[in-house]
């Protein structure tokens, strides 16, 4: 069934709190979808961030962002107050996160509920209430985290031999010293799990799914590294051999260098790829669907020596291939998991074989179709009904963006392709939204930015780049209701939204 829906974000949501969070402003948004005739929202890794603020790189794939936690609903249950919210420092600036501000000020908030919540409770009750409501792996992370705390932030590599070694003896001291602060932890995450939550069921009573979005690696200076090295390719001090990353591309001329550490394949395959199978179970508690970052790392991995400061000496190894998810079809008892395969860049026959053979869709990109030939898979007369139609993603330019900074022979080329009547003007982002919407593709996703029309200010992300991505927000009343009804009308126009109009 021909469905269509928008990205964003949650941290790209509006609230008056320095990012954007479960708040109200996220059920108007919900709102907002339904209004414009969208039957998805999809969103970027929740995960807890660390340096860079990539939701990309994760202290743990098991865990939620607390800044995600929306403080007004804590204020209405008696555990802070709007004065104590007003009063924290997150910066000025409304369009774009200050996530130095956050840092410093988000969980001193946090602590005070924390502290009024086990006040309330009773440490003993509220204890049972934690222990019973997070799986072992996210109370690894609460554990991470204080242990981090106590070592000034430092990643795990540079902690004390035996704790960075995770040996049980340590694991229990370190509990026992720190029961706290590992509560602390775990209130966190109880609160991000109940009110995301309740926002999930919210939208799904709205017709709206979640597609989560979750990276194919995690972050080495995380609970999973330091947990379970043996899932990774250590040396015997747990040390990377080598790192993941991607060759030279049109995004960077040395590639990227992710850093993230490389699964040790054969031993996941042993295990009947166990940890795969409880990671998925977790995204599939979260989201709807799940969109699977970088998923040519299946069939072939690019592995770039430890220590390198880029990615061009790397070398392509081979992944598990179909293996993983004729397990993970078995495990969840079911042909058709909900899936989808980000299967963008440099693509050889045994990718899209994998693709094919696993039969999750794959994406089309529009910003990738017009510096080809008529051959491009992602030109809209080459697409398929089993694929995902994006204008662009995160890590793409926003269209206005795009088209002003792309070759004049290619901008011609993708006007010509389109005849769109509003030609090159500041309306021609929906003339590249119909056409998106326009594809024999069962789903199309447009970023909010590009239903706006906004310019490169408003980019999410720019790959091999730090320090000034992952800030953009939506302000509010941004997304007015004639553009939510124009959607709609488009939606109905293109089969992708089958109620009457209003």
């Amino acid at each position: 069934m021909r469905k269509c829906g928008m990205l964003l974000p949650v941290f790209s949501l509006p609230s008056p709190y320095g990012i954007g969070a479960f708040s109200k402003e996220a059920y108007a948004f919900v709102d907002a979808l339904k209004l414009a005739g969208q039957s998805y929202w999809q969103i970027l890794p929740l995960g807890p961030t660390g340096y860079g603020d990539s939701p990309y790189q994760s202290f743990s794939a098991f865990a939620g962002n607390p800044y995600f936690i929306d403080l007004e609903t804590l204020t209405n249950e008696g555990l802070l107050t709007r004065t104590e919210c007003e009063g924290a420092d997150f910066g000025e600036e409304r369009r774009y996160i200050a996530y130095d501000k956050l840092y410093q000020n988000r969980f001193l908030l946090l602590k005070l509920a924390f502290d009024r919540w086990m006040d309330k409770l009773g440490k003993t009750k509220a204890k049972k209430v934690l222990d019973g409501s997070l799986m072992p792996e996210t109370k690894e992370y609460c554990l991470y985290m204080a242990v981090k705390n106590a070592f000034d932030g430092q990643s795990w590599i540079l902690w004390d031999e035996d704790i960075r070694l995770c040996r049980p003896e340590a694991v229990n001291r370190y509990s026992q010293e720190l029961e706290e602060e590992i509560l602390f932890y775990q209130f966190q995450q109880y609160k991000f799990q109940e009110q995301w939550k309740k926002l999930k069921d919210y939208a799904n009573a709205q017709g709206i799914k979640m597609i989560g979005d979750i990276p194919i690696y995690v972050a080495f200076d995380s609970a999973d590294a330091w947990a379970h090295p043996e899932l990774f390719q250590f040396d015997e001090d747990n040390l990377p051999v080598a790192v993941a990353g991607c060759p030279p591309d049109a995004f960077s001329e040395t590639g990227q260098l992710w850093g993230n550490p490389l699964y040790r394949w054969n031993y996941h395959k042993k295990t009947d790829f166990a940890w795969w199978m409880k990671r998925m179970e977790y995204s599939f508690s979260l989201y709807d669907v799940v969109r699977v970052d970088h998923f040519r790392g299946f069939d072939e991995y690019y592995s770039i020596p430890y220590g390198r400061k880029d990615a061009v000496q790397g070398t392509w190894k081979k992944g598990p291939g179909l293996s993983i998810f004729k397990t993970m079809k078995k495990h969840f008892g079911t042909e058709e998991l909900p899936v989808i395969a980000e299967d963008l860049g440099i693509l050889t026959p045994t990718v899209l074989k994998l693709v094919e053979d696993t039969g999750f869709p794959g994406m089309k990109v529009l910003e990738f179709a017009f510096d080809g030939g008529v051959e491009s898979d992602y030109l809209p007369h080459n697409h398929c009904k089993n694929c995902v139609v994006y204008t662009g993603t995160h890590d793409n330019d926003t269209l206005m963006g795009w088209l002003e900074k792309m070759p004049l022979a290619d901008r011609l080329r993708a006007l010509e392709y389109m005849n769109g009547r509003n030609g090159d003007g500041p309306w021609v982002n929906w003339d590249f939204i119909r056409m998106a919407l326009a594809s024999v593709a069962d789903l199309t996703i447009i970023p909010v930015q590009d239903y706006l029309g906004l310019g490169t200010e408003a980019r999410i992300n720019e790959p091999s780049t730090l320090g000034k991505n992952w800030k953009w927000r939506l302000e509010n009343g941004e997304l007015k209701e004639e553009i939510c009804r124009k959607a709609r009308r488009l939606a109905r126009l293109y089969g992708r939204h089958g109620e009457e109009e209003d």
